[in-house]
């Protein structure tokens, strides 16, 4: 388990980062990357939407556009101080303060469910993936963008012990070990030199 796939320490390290977070993150994950990845999902407007781990809300933004009943959740009151200052804290976003491995909704209760960034700090990535497939109605759509593992075994060593990274492959694994039966993976990345994302859209089994 990397460093950052703790709690306290992810914590700690969106303190810091929230400043400077929106002016660092298109370096990595860019607007047209989650557009791209938006682009995936069929969202009506009416659709209940919940981004987990929604940080300042870079594609919450997105998400908006896109339905009317959007809700954002995230672990970092830091993280979330920059989310309200952009949507307001009465504005067309509900956020809430929340861990991903126990969110605070009913099952069943949303549409669609995005996660972009966050996973990579999940201690248990698959009892999480199931929390989000819980949150989400039969026949809904659940969106994880996670950091693609590099390539050579000194590199994929050297990341793992930083956060979680994976490939294709484990990308299988904890899906299906999660609940689900039919999802599709994306590689996405800003420039030749940057590093990829892995990003897997899942059909939430039921009708």
């Amino acid at each position: 388990m990397g460093v950052l796939e703790n709690k306290a320490r992810a914590r700690t390290f969106y303190r810091y980062l929230s400043t400077v977070y929106d002016r660092v993150n298109p370096f990595i994950w860019t607007e047209e990357m989650r557009d791209e990845a938006v682009g995936m999902l069929d969202i009506d407007r009416d659709d209940r939407v919940l981004d987990v781990g929604c940080g300042t809300g870079f594609a919450t933004a997105a998400l908006a556009r896109e339905s009317d009943d959007v809700h954002g959740v995230d672990q970092s009151p830091h993280q979330l101080a920059r989310a309200f200052e952009k949507f307001g804290r009465r504005g067309p976003v509900r956020f809430s303060l929340g861990d991903a491995e126990r969110l605070p909704f009913a099952d069943d209760s949303f549409d669609v469910v995005w996660s972009s960034g966050s996973i990579e700090y999940w201690p248990a990535p698959v009892e999480t993936l199931r929390e989000l497939r819980r949150v989400a109605a039969p026949g809904g759509q659940v969106l994880v963008v996670g950091p693609d593992s590099p390539d050579g075994p000194i590199r994929r060593r050297i990341a793992g012990a930083i956060m979680l990274f994976y490939d294709e492959t484990e990308a299988d694994r904890m899906f299906e070990a999660a609940g689900f039966d039919r999802f599709e993976h994306r590689i996405q990345r800003a420039t030749d030199r940057s590093p990829p994302a892995i990003t897997t859209l899942a059909a939430v089994p039921g009708s």
